[in-house]
């Protein structure tokens, strides 16, 4: 047998990103089975979490809230059941976009001038402040949503608006324009860099899950000593949050060459559009492969 033992892959869920963890599940678990792992598929809106009870290990492929907040880890970490990915602490940091910037931003680590936005904001001041264009994100939410570009002045008052009907915790943040990057994190290793070129504006939504125009480049196009100190640097900042097994660290470029780092996602997208299996290919780690070394990585806290 595996080894592995009994294995529950968790997707679905109840976030606003259900429709995308339900793909990339059934990949997951798909992957799983073809390798003779006793995996089965574990949907925590249609069952109790108790029922986990007796399962070996979790695969979590759950994405946003209850999936990577730290919420499922810490019930699995009562169970004493390994699971893959970060542990409570880091997951919920990596999550909450506004206090993973406040740690990177003591690490020393590059991030792109942001604002903390609540109603009584002076809105015409941040515009002021930050420039524009700049972007306007709930907090905790992943997968772009609830995220405005704010391009002309007076927009950003309705843009917290619409991303407050997300998150009562909502930051603006400098539009930084040379180029958006990610790193995929697995182990003790950074991956190669994929540079993202969306044919929409920015890396929405859509762009992410349902256009087939989104342009992935990898090879990057950075020089070999910027990607390396960028992959040092991602390592960094994923481990300044406490990240564990795998991830992955998003960038963005300026025009003069610097780069600023956006965020730590600790439960990856793994669908037919997703980076982390993009970038592992790169290095000759094709999709099974990837799925048993995010499982031989399973831990707890």
């Amino acid at each position: 047998m595996s080894g592995f033992g009994k294995v529950a892959v968790l997707f679905g869920g109840t976030s606003a990103e259900r429709e995308v963890s339900l793909n990339s599940g059934s990949r997951v678990l798909a992957a799983l089975q073809g390798q003779g792992i006793d995996a089965h598929a574990f949907d925590p809106a249609s069952q109790p979490l108790d029922a986990l009870k007796g399962y070996d290990r979790a695969f979590i492929a759950l994405h946003g809230r209850h999936g990577e907040d730290g919420t499922i880890q810490g019930a699995l970490e009562v169970m004493r059941i390994p699971y893959t990915g970060s542990g409570v602490l880091a997951s919920a940091l990596a999550m909450d976009k506004f206090r993973s910037k406040l740690m990177w931003r003591a690490a020393g680590l590059p991030i792109p001038d942001y604002a903390l936005l609540t109603a009584e904001s002076d809105f015409v001041d941040v515009e002021e402040e930050l420039g524009l264009p700049l972007f306007v994100k709930p907090a905790r939410e992943g997968s772009s949503i609830g995220i405005t570009k704010v391009k002309e002045r007076g927009g950003l008052q309705a843009a917290y608006r619409e991303a407050a009907g997300h998150d009562p915790l909502v930051i603006a943040e400098q539009g930084v324009l040379g180029g958006e990057y990610t790193v995929g994190i697995i182990g003790e290793e950074a991956l190669p860099i994929i540079k993202i070129e969306p044919a929409t504006e920015w890396y929405d939504y859509e762009a992410k899950y349902t256009r087939d125009d989104t342009r992935y480049l990898c090879p990057c196009g950075l020089s070999e000593a910027k990607e390396m100190e960028i992959r040092k640097g991602a390592l960094q900042a994923f481990r300044v949050l406490g990240g564990r097994g795998w991830g992955r660290v998003d960038f963005l470029m300026d025009e003069a060459g610097n780069h600023y780092f956006l965020e730590a996602n600790t439960a990856p997208g793994m669908t037919d559009h997703s980076l982390v299996p993009m970038a592992a290919r790169v290095k000759g780690m094709d999709y099974p492969m990837l799925v048993r070394r995010v499982l031989e990585l399973a831990a707890n806290d």
